[in-house]
C-alpha cells in the first residue's frame, strides 16, 4: 500500500526511532520514580528528550517541557488548565476538533466565552483575529498549520497585533517537525505538539511547552515520584503538570525523532514543498478535480471531486488502488464551513519527507481512474 494518510499519523518510522523503542522495552524502568541505576538512567533520557524539544522550539527550558500522550492532551492542558470564569478566548475556523471542543466545553461548564476569526479572501489573516480582542480577552488559540489544508498563519505577525497580556497558544500537531517554530521569537506562550507526525515519533508521544509567564492548572491528579507526603500537586514544573507514569518508550521515540528534525528539517520542508506542487500541478489537469491546498512543506494536498464524495474516493483508493488517504471532515468542522466543503469534505493527502513524486504520480493515476468512463 502507499501510505499517504502521513497527517493522522506518520506511517514510516526510522530505523533509530525503531531502536530507540526496541532499546527502551528492553530495558525499561519508571523515569524518576525510584533511586536505583535503571530508574535513574531513564530519567536522565527523559530530561534529554525535553531538552531537545526546547532548543528544536525556542523554548523556555527543559522544565517547562511537559510530556503528554498526544496533541490533544497537551492542547486541554493549555485550554483548559489556563481559563477562568469570564474569560474571553479568540480562536479561527482552521481549528481542529481539539481546540473547538474544549473551548466549547469551557464555554457550556466555567463561564468564558470565545470567538472565531473567519478566513479574508480564503486565508487566516492575523488583522482579522486581532480584530476579536475583546478587554475580557486571556488567550488567542491558532493552529501553526492547518491539518485541512496545510495553510500556515503568520503567528509572529499575530502576535505583534495582540495585546501583550494575551497569551498565545498554538497547535503544532501539523507543523511540528515541518516548519520553523521558535516560541522565543515568535512570542508563543504555549506551543502543543504531536510527536507522532513530522516529528516521526511513536503514538503516545505529545508534548506542552509553556513560556515563562504561563502556568496552567492541573488538570490530572496524581503520583509524581516528588514531594510524595504532600496531598497536593507539587508546585513546579514538569511534576505538577505530569501525573502518572510516563510512556518512557513514546519519549525516547520523540527524541530520536526531535534529532533527526534537527539535522534535516530544511531538507524535508524542501522535499514536500515539491511533492505537494507537482502533486496539485497535475490535480489541476484531470477533470472535475478541484485542490483546496497550496504548496506547502507539511506535505498536505486538501481536493474534491464534482460528483465523488470524499470519503467514496478514499475508499475506492484504498480497495482499487490500495492508497491510503482520508476523506471526510478530518475533525476540523469550521475549516469545512469556511472553505464551502461541509458537510461533504474533502480527500486529503499527506506526504512524508519520504515520499515524492513517484507516489504523487501513482495518486494522480488513481484519480484519473477514478473518474474513467
Amino acid at each position: 500500500m502507499i501510505y499517504l494518510d502521513n497527517a493522522a499519523t506518520g506511517g514510516e518510522k526510522p530505523a533509530a526511532v525503531q531502536s530507540a523503542v526496541l532499546a527502551a522495552m528492553q530495558a525499561c524502568a519508571n523515569p524518576g520514580r525510584s533511586g536505583h541505576a535503571r530508574s535513574v538512567a531513564c530519567a536522565q533520557r527523559v530530561l534529554a528528550c525535553r531538552r531537545l524539544l526546547s532548543d528544536l522550539f525556542g523554548g523556555f527550558g527543559a522544565e517547562r517541557t511537559v510530556f503528554t500522550k498526544n496533541c490533544t492532551e497537551a492542547l486541554n492542558l493549555a485550554i483548559t488548565g489556563g481559563l477562568r470564569a469570564g474569560d474571553h478566548v479568540v480562536t479561527t475556523c482552521l481549528e481542529h476538533n481539539s481546540v473547538l471542543r474544549p473551548l466549547e466545553h469551557a464555554r457550556r461548564t466555567r463561564g468564558i466565552s470565545y470567538s472565531v476569526a473567519p478566513l479574508t479572501d480564503g486565508h487566516l489573516c492575523p488583522e482579522t483575529v486581532a480584530a476579536l480582542v475583546t478587554p475580557a480577552t486571556r488567550m488567542c488559540c491558532v493552529t501553526a498549520a492547518s491539518n485541512v489544508t496545510g495553510e500556515a498563519p503568520d503567528l509572529a505577525a499575530l502576535r505583534a497585533l495582540l495585546p501583550a497580556r494575551v497569551l498565545l497558544v498554538a497547535d503544532g500537531a501539523q507543523a511540528a517537525g515541518h516548519l520553523s517554530v521558535d516560541m522565543q521569537t515568535t512570542g508563543i506562550d504555549a506551543l502543543a505538539l504531536a510527536g507522532h507526525k513530522g516529528l516521526f515519533a511513536i503514538q503516545g508521544a505529545g508534548a506542552l511547552l509553556l513560556s515563562a509567564r504561563f502556568t496552567p492548572e492541573p488538570v490530572l491528579f496524581g503520583g509524581t515520584g516528588s514531594e510524595s507526603h504532600s496531598l497536593e500537586m507539587p508546585a513546579f514544573l514538569p511534576d505538577r503538570l505530569e501525573s502518572g507514569t510516563l510512556s518512557y518508550p513514546a519519549v525516547c521515540s520523540l527524541a530520536e525523532g526531535a534529532l533527526l528534525v534537527n539535522a534535516r528539517r530544511e531538507t524535508f520542508a524542501k522535499r514536500q514543498r515539491a511533492t505537494t506542487s507537482f502533486f496539485l500541478e497535475g490535480l489541476a489537469r484531470l477533470d472535475g478535480w478541484k485542490a483546496y491546498s497550496l504548496p506547502n512543506a507539511c506535505g498536505i494536498a486538501a481536493f474534491a471531486h464534482a460528483r465523488i464524495p470524499s470519503e467514496e474516493a478514499a475508499n475506492r483508493l484504498s480497495e482499487e488502488h490500495k492508497i491510503a488517504v482520508r476523506g471526510g471532515l478530518h475533525c476540523a468542522p469550521l475549516a469545512h464551513k469556511a472553505l464551502g466543503t461541509f458537510p461533504a469534505g474533502l480527500v486529503r493527502a499527506s506526504f512524508s519527507p519520504f515520499q515524492g513524486e513517484k507516489e504523487a504520480a501513482a495518486l494522480l493515476r488513481a484519480l484519473a481512474a477514478l473518474t474513467a468512463f
